[in-house]
């Protein structure tokens, strides 16, 4: 890429992206709820088992942030099992839905006036929910503009040389919060496209010859010319 802008870079990236896959529909859930419990339960999962998961919260009628407050922990826990790490992913819920009912009475629209930055701090401090977790909340449900950082978007940036391979959550974030428009709708569509690429192209072992972004990755360049 050159001496190209680092804005016109990443849009460069996500066009390509978006003509190679088409757009993604991320994140799915049909309630802004749903969403927030697949951000939790997909923590150091795949997610065909998280639909399991959510599919057996439905069964149950647990899919409502007063129903998860109800329910025992022990049964929460072997609903949410397919999804792994059950026992403490239930306590995960169980506090995101105390959370929502004693700060927000469970009102999405309540959280959506929240300035996300404000909103994001709070998050944090509910056990269980981390960086990446916050930020799905606020970009898919809230939707509020701000960037997911995850081990793929770390992988494919480092090899297109775009980002270093290792450093804080905070420094990979900014260079995407620095340099696209504060579009929600773009950030949450760029994210599911990286993880598209990251899970069936650049994988570990990456699959360089065909690649929509060869001819501007470095990585793939040395790949394909070995």
């Amino acid at each position: 890429m050159g001496d190209t802008p680092l804005p016109e870079k990443l849009l460069d990236v996500y066009g390509r992206l978006l003509g190679r896959y088409g757009p993604q529909g991320w994140w799915p859930g049909d309630t802004w709820f749903e969403m927030m419990v697949g951000a939790v339960l997909t923590q150091a999962a795949a997610w065909g088992n998280v639909e399991q998961a959510i599919v057996n919260m439905k069964g149950a009628g647990a899919m409502s942030p007063r129903a998860v407050r109800g329910m025992p922990v022990e049964r929460l826990a072997k609903l949410v099992y397919p999804s792994g790490y059950y026992n403490a992913k239930a306590r995960k819920l169980k506090a995101l839905a105390e959370f929502l009912g004693n700060r927000f009475n469970d009102d999405l629209e309540a959280m959506k006036r929240e300035d996300p930055w404000a909103l994001r701090a709070e998050l944090l401090d509910v056990h269980g929910i981390g960086e990446e977790t916050a930020d799905d909340m606020i970009l898919y449900p809230v939707g509020s503009p701000i960037f997911v950082i995850d081990s793929y978007t770390r992988r494919v940036f480092s090899r297109l040389g775009i980002t270093p391979e290792k450093g804080p959550y905070s420094a990979y974030q900014a260079i995407f919060m620095d340099n696209l428009p504060a579009d929600a709708e773009l950030m949450g569509e760029f994210h599911a496209l990286i993880d598209h690429h990251a899970a069936s192209i650049c994988r570990p072992e990456p699959s360089c010859h065909g690649c929509c972004l060869l001819d501007v990755c470095p990585t793939g360049a040395r790949r394909t010319r070995n």
